[in-house]
């Protein structure tokens, strides 16, 4: 297992983030939609990163809350691009789990009645290149 540093490394590296850059101005917080959702909200996220932090940010539901919209990266006056680095993050997990964790069929049973649609593209988007 690699250390927190390198994790946090990792996830700057898949992300092309700089969360050294943010002033924890709380801006992709505010306009987040999923903001009521998540646990670590995405200005936070951003200092976890900084932190070395990274445990936290794996087993934090903010990742699975995410909608990828990337409305936070749009409002960042310092392009740290949070929800890049929350992606990045989720696809750390998703490749520590392996690439067949889940089949299928499993997914339906899953699924929340409120998940927003928007989420499921997203996924699909991502994890199918």
């Amino acid at each position: 297992m690699k250390s927190q540093r390198e994790q946090a490394e990792m996830i700057k590296e898949i992300s092309g983030a700089s969360p050294k850059k943010c002033m924890k101005c709380g801006k992709c917080s505010a306009t987040c939609p999923a903001f009521d959702e998540m646990d670590i909200k995405p200005h936070q996220f951003v200092s976890y990163v900084v932190d070395e932090n990274v445990d936290a940010l794996l087993e934090s539901k903010t990742l699975w809350k995410c909608l990828s919209c990337f409305a936070c990266v749009e409002r960042c006056p310092r392009d740290v691009k949070p929800g890049k680095l929350i992606d990045a993050a989720r696809q750390m997990v998703v490749r520590q789990r392996g690439a067949d964790y889940l089949a299928a069929d499993e997914i339906p049973n899953l699924l929340d009645p409120e998940l927003p649609q928007q989420l499921l593209v997203s996924a699909f988007r991502r994890y199918k290149r």
